[in-house]
């Protein structure tokens, strides 16, 4: 016996706890496949939080063998402190579920000769400047400005969007108006963070979640986003709708425009999560992930379609091609407005409320039939108990928040806003 075949089996996740949380259905797949889930996770994560959650049996986080923080993400840290994983197991693949591990996980898993977007497809994929510069044919007008010319930035035409090129979750992303708005922008950037000043592009705005075995596009699936930019100048996400209720001339637009981008990138394998605005009926390539979705989008293809789409994640990082269904019914993600102050209770009658911070799982929902009628799948907080509530300048500031399972026909804006009107947040004034 060789000893290749003595060592343990094993896939390597890259997330953090918030993003284990959701996909936990992640590790209970590795694990039930036999294989060991090995986990990185960034400085970001509670490691005494998470190590508790491993040695809990009753929780799913329990089936991971190992977890290793790094505290950064730099390629070079990231792969020798796994050296000694590569050597003790079988390492069957390689999976990023953490905006902050793509490049590292497209290196490694190129460097082991297995399933991956590829190097260079995730390092396209994680830097905003190098998106604009490799599909300039698919973005807006913009400009790149380096810390040392940010006294020079300016826009070509305003309103104008201005953001960090390597943060995440909206943060830093800002409208400006004219040159005194985009210089008092400016200052709350770190000094060493190049800044992207774009063309403003009008039109709703969708993400396209794709899976790639190969090269070959395997499903597409258009998600419609709703932000907060009508009555601030911040593109916080507030509202999800999977599969997007547009006509089917818009919907193919967008799955050829990303289809496009894929092979610009000669993107291999995983799947993608790129955002778009459609202007006047034609795809605006806003960015591009080569990681898993964030908020409940992964849970509402699960309702939509009727199967978990984690399992076809880890099929395509062991070079299995899945079989993932269309959807045969539509689900919707709306956070609840809320009133400045401290949360300290959110409820719902009638159904259980998850403080996913608090537990770090989120609720496991069953799929239905297509012809099921409407509910409330799931209620959700964002935030722990005790946090301050205030204006939406990213995704952090999000409260609680409501997913609903709909048939295909129904309207999602009336059916999801009788679940939200049922949410209760008890919030605590600041004081005077």
């Amino acid at each position: 016996m060789n000893r290749q075949s003595q060592r343990p089996p094993a896939v390597i996740v890259m997330s953090d706890l918030a993003a284990l949380a959701r996909q936990h259905r992640l590790i209970t797949d590795i694990a039930e496949r036999g294989l060991a889930p090995l986990v990185v996770v960034g400085p970001t994560t509670d490691l005494a939080k998470l190590t508790g959650h491993i040695e809990d049996p009753a929780h799913p986080l329990s089936r991971i063998r190992a977890v290793r923080q790094f505290p950064d993400a730099v390629i070079a840290g990231v792969l020798a402190s796994v050296q000694d994983w590569i050597a003790d197991y079988d390492i069957r693949g390689v999976i990023c579920s953490g905006e902050v591990f793509v490049d590292p996980c497209g290196v490694l898993s190129d460097a082991l000769g297995l399933p991956g977007p590829g190097a260079w497809a995730a390092r396209v994929c994680r830097d905003k400047v190098m998106q604009r510069v490799v599909l300039r044919d698919h973005g807006p007008a913009w400009r790149a400005f380096a810390p040392h010319q940010r006294e020079s930035a300016t826009a070509d035409a305003y309103p104008a969007v201005v953001k960090p090129a390597g943060r995440m979750f909206s943060s830093g992303v800002v409208r400006v108006e004219n040159d005194e708005e985009l210089r008092a922008a400016l200052t709350a950037y770190e000094p060493d963070e190049t800044i992207l000043v774009e063309e403003l592009v009008t039109g709703p705005e969708f993400s396209v979640e794709a899976l790639v075995h190969r090269g070959e596009l395997l499903w597409s699936g258009v998600t419609a986003k709703l932000t907060n930019e009508d009555d601030s100048p911040y593109f916080t996400e507030i509202g999800h709708t999977s599969p997007a209720d547009l006509p089917l001339a818009h919907s193919d637009a967008l799955v050829a425009a990303n289809a496009a981008i894929l092979k610009a990138l000669r993107f291999d394998s995983g799947i993608t999560h790129a955002e778009f605005r459609l202007r006047d009926g034609q795809p605006v390539l806003m960015e591009i992930a080569a990681r898993l979705p964030g908020d409940a989008i992964t849970m509402m293809w699960h309702l939509a379609t009727g199967r978990p789409i984690e399992p076809a994640i880890v099929d395509l990082a062991l070079g299995v091609r899945p079989d993932y269904p269309a959807p045969t019914r539509r689900a919707v993600q709306r956070f609840v407005e809320h009133t400045p102050g401290r949360l300290t209770d959110v409820r719902y009658e009638g159904e259980p409320v998850s403080w996913i911070v608090d537990d770090a799982v989120w609720p496991l929902v069953e799929a239905t039939t297509p012809d099921a009628p409407a509910r409330c799948a799931s209620v959700m907080v964002a935030l722990a108990r005790g946090s301050r509530l205030g204006a939406l300048h990213d995704s952090s500031g999000r409260s609680a928040y409501v997913v609903a399972d709909l048939p295909w026909d129904a309207d999602p804006v009336a059916e999801v806003r009788a679940y939200t009107d049922r949410v209760e947040l008890t919030i605590e004034p600041d004081p005077a």
